[in-house]
């Protein structure tokens, strides 16, 4: 690994690491991330994930920051080497039904029941007031460009969405889901004028756009 990447790595970790030295009688510290709170169709998708400590992934970063390919490749390196992880799915009818902030809550509750080992602290991105099944969270704002475990988690949901969109895609090609995923882009907003919705849209996302 290129000493500068090592480095990267090194300051990615470093909050876990302090949580660690802390407190060194906790085990597993979990990461959690979301994918999809914006589109305008599909899913959202809530990712857990326990990374082992020594953990140094390369590449690890926020999903946004890495390329399609590199986070399939990041993806099967993350799940081969995690001691557990679990993923929350949460449809777009019901996010319709209680708003995306709860389907975000309630997915991520989700992730943490997939989990095959309890973790004894929680580091999740930007949320509050969330289900944890009893255990301690900490919130960190912008956690997955800061924080290693909330950073696999985030290419874990982000993946998990892609490969889910591109499935749609297959069903409903005249959308693009392929290439936006779903995301309120141009050509994505021109085929909701031409096409109308189809079943994946979320009604409270597009009432603007018909």
């Amino acid at each position: 690994m290129k000493e500068k990447e090592e480095l990267r790595l090194v300051k990615l970790k470093q909050i876990e690491e302090d949580i660690y030295k802390k407190h060194p009688e906790l085990q597993y510290i979990c990461g959690i991330d979301e994918a999809g709170r914006g589109p305008l169709a599909g899913p959202v998708v809530v990712a857990a994930v326990v990374m082992p400590r020594d953990s140094m992934i390369e590449g690890v970063n926020d999903s946004k920051k890495v390329s399609e390919k590199k986070r399939e490749e990041l993806y099967d390196k993350i799940i081969e080497e995690a001691i557990s992880y679990g993923v929350g799915i949460i449809d777009e009818k019901e996010i319709d039904k209680i708003n995306i902030l709860e389907a975000t809550k309630k997915g991520l509750t989700t992730s943490l029941q997939e989990l095959k080992v309890k973790p004894n602290l929680i580091l999740v991105d930007a949320l509050k007031g969330i289900d944890t099944l009893g255990i301690p969270y900490q919130s960190i704002i912008k956690g997955d460009a800061l924080c290693y475990s909330i950073s696999a988690a985030s290419i874990i949901a982000k993946v998990t969405r892609d490969r889910i969109m591109r499935q749609w895609d297959e069903i409903y090609p005249q959308y693009g889901f392929e290439k936006h995923k779903g995301y309120g882009t141009k050509a994505h907003i021109d085929a909701i004028k031409e096409y109308g919705l189809c079943p994946i849209h979320r009604k409270s996302f597009t009432k603007n756009f018909i």
